[in-house]
């Protein structure tokens, strides 16, 4: 137990001091972004079921400081998707309906590739649809993109934070993200490291096109990762920070916020069962392990815990503090890791019983069930 005690506080203690410091959250786009000038962003917008939260979402569209063309695509919503974003009265606004769904594509992925095609504009931001943008973030990226030479720049909203899960889970969602992929490295143009936040990535419009369109990415559960990934490879230049500066509107419930971890947790591991077995157990060593020593080990073994305890959470502060939480809801990260683990499994049992993914309603068959 020492030793498991020992090697779980060193591995915190390389988080902390791995170059690339993914906990850190210096990777901010700066504000006050200027007009954005008539013809150059399309917001891109795929929508289903979103009634409750699309008219805020577009509504903030007009305090961008410039004029925007807007494309929402109803992917076949049944709760009046369409007719709330058509009263929200943007003046360049285009609902168009999905057609039926081809086989190998997700839902979202299909209904950018339609309103794809009709973008004119060199940019093209696509937006999701419980995304609010705080006034002149189009702008402020439009900037960064050019400041730059970026072909694409993301950013991951900020949680609601209005609920008890949301509050409990979505820093972790975030801290967890940045472990996974570094924002540091994937920001160098040299590091094989590419990751976007799907809710917000301004692109080029041109950059999509030369990939193909989104086809190149059909299959894709993890499709933002996957698309700054073709965009590197493809020789272009990506960005990815954090802000408080676009939130999603919705407040996630316990339920909600497991789907949305186990949609793309088996993923992750490359639906391997052997990589679940290694994941599962490195994070009961890095959360258990300290966890467990506190509670029951002898003196060293608490000292080395308490060691590991008081890293992991030294790490996870700086997220907790960006999201305006108290520093001591650092020291839950074990039981949220533990949770997410458990997350994980129910992705893992999804694919077992032949189900890739599901999300909004609709389950993807694995390929070759």
């Amino acid at each position: 137990m020492v030793f498991a005690a020992a090697v779980a506080a060193l591995l915190w203690l390389a988080v902390l001091i791995v170059p690339w410091q993914p906990w850190r959250m210096t990777e901010q786009l700066p504000q006050g972004g200027a007009m954005v000038p008539e013809g150059t962003v399309t917001v891109l917008m795929p929508a289903r079921n979103e009634a409750a939260v699309v008219g805020r979402s577009l509504a903030a569209l007009k305090h961008q400081g410039g004029a925007l063309r807007v494309i929402l695509v109803d992917d076949a919503s049944t709760d009046g998707t369409a007719d709330a974003a058509q009263a929200v009265g943007l003046a360049d606004l285009v609902v168009m309906g999905s057609g039926p769904l081809p086989e190998g594509w997700t839902g979202k992925l299909w209904a950018l590739e339609q309103g794809r095609v009709r973008i004119e504009t060199p940019y093209t931001l696509l937006l999701d649809a419980d995304i609010e943008l705080a006034p002149g973030v189009v702008g402020a990226l439009l900037a960064k993109a050019g400041k730059d030479d970026l072909t694409l720049v993301s950013l991951m909203a900020a949680p609601a934070m209005r609920g008890f899960w949301d509050r409990w889970f979505m820093p972790a969602f975030v801290y967890f993200f940045k472990l996974l992929y570094p924002f540091r490295l994937a920001n160098r143009r040299s590091s094989p490291v590419a990751a976007a936040a799907g809710g917000c990535v301004l692109v080029k419009t041109r950059a999509i096109a030369d990939l193909g369109g989104f086809g190149v990415l059909r299959g894709a559960v993890i499709d933002d990762c996957t698309l700054a990934r073709h965009i590197k490879r493809a020789g272009g230049n990506t960005w990815i920070g954090v802000t408080r500066d676009a939130v999603m509107l919705r407040a996630n419930t316990l339920k909600s916020l497991w789907m949305m971890v186990a949609r793309t947790a088996f993923a992750q591991l490359g639906y391997s069962y052997w990589m679940l077995g290694g994941c599962t157990l490195v994070m009961l060593l890095v959360f258990a392990v300290p966890l467990g020593g506190l509670a029951t080990g002898g003196p060293i073994v608490r000292l080395w815990s308490g060691a590991g305890v008081l890293l992991m959470a030294s790490g996870y502060l700086p997220t907790v503090r960006f999201y305006g939480q108290r520093g001591w809801v650092a020291l839950t990260l074990p039981v949220i890791g533990l949770a997410f683990l458990a997350m994980t499994y129910t992705s893992a049992v999804w694919y077992a019983r032949g189900v890739r993914t599901q999300w909004k309603g609709r389950a993807y068959a694995r390929k070759n069930s």
